[in-house]
């Protein structure tokens, strides 16, 4: 047990390997079962939505809070080892959260009506347009500030902590946002629309 639970990524594999022995197991173990692209894009998009929202609410709620009570000569450690380790998840579960909401969209019929705010589907078009502006702010503001700010590219040493402003700014935009995204997402497939 050691083995799988002592390295994240044979943690991860075995994790996905439980989920397809699961969705056998409820298909008539292992039967032919057909592929329901709805139920798959829906469980990716829980799955890399809470990665994305998970690391979202980590930087806003403990690790910028904290950062002021670490003792300088520690902070290298988040900024150099952690914190470009969480934002690399952080992006990813950005662009495969949008994608497998846009793929949920798509084979469930209502990605047009949706983006077109019609009734009965504003609700989660209103949701959509909420995550794409916070997709776009994770790779076009947060992240190319926050490689300032961490050093991983060249930058004179005033623009560091205005870059590391501005990437915690819309990082609280984006927590901000994540409220009635999250209402938006659950509140539509639960008859909550208007």
């Amino acid at each position: 047990m050691e083995k799988i639970l002592g390295s994240l990524q044979n943690t991860v594999i075995a994790g996905f390997v439980l989920t397809i022995v699961l969705i056998a197991a409820q298909s008539g173990w292992f039967a032919e079962f057909g592929f329901d692209q709805a139920f798959y894009a829906r469980y990716l998009h829980i799955l890399a939505g809470v990665m994305w929202i998970g690391l979202l609410w980590y930087f806003n709620f403990v690790q910028i809070p904290t950062m002021p009570e670490i003792p300088d000569e520690l902070k290298p450690a988040i900024g150099k080892h952690i914190a470009p380790k969480a934002l690399f998840w952080f992006r990813w579960g950005a662009m495969l959260t949008l994608a497998t909401g846009l793929w949920l969209a798509t084979v469930n019929g209502y990605a047009h009506d949706a983006f077109m705010l019609s009734e009965g589907f504003r609700l989660i078009g209103i949701g959509m347009y909420l995550a794409i502006i916070m997709w776009f702010n994770v790779w076009f503001i947060i992240w190319p500030n926050q490689k300032v700010a961490l050093g991983i590219v060249e930058a004179d040493a005033d623009a560091k902590p205005a870059a590391a402003k501005k990437a915690m700014l819309f990082s609280r935009t984006n927590t901000l946002l994540s409220i009635p995204m999250l209402l938006c997402m659950a509140g539509q497939s639960h008859g909550l629309a208007f």
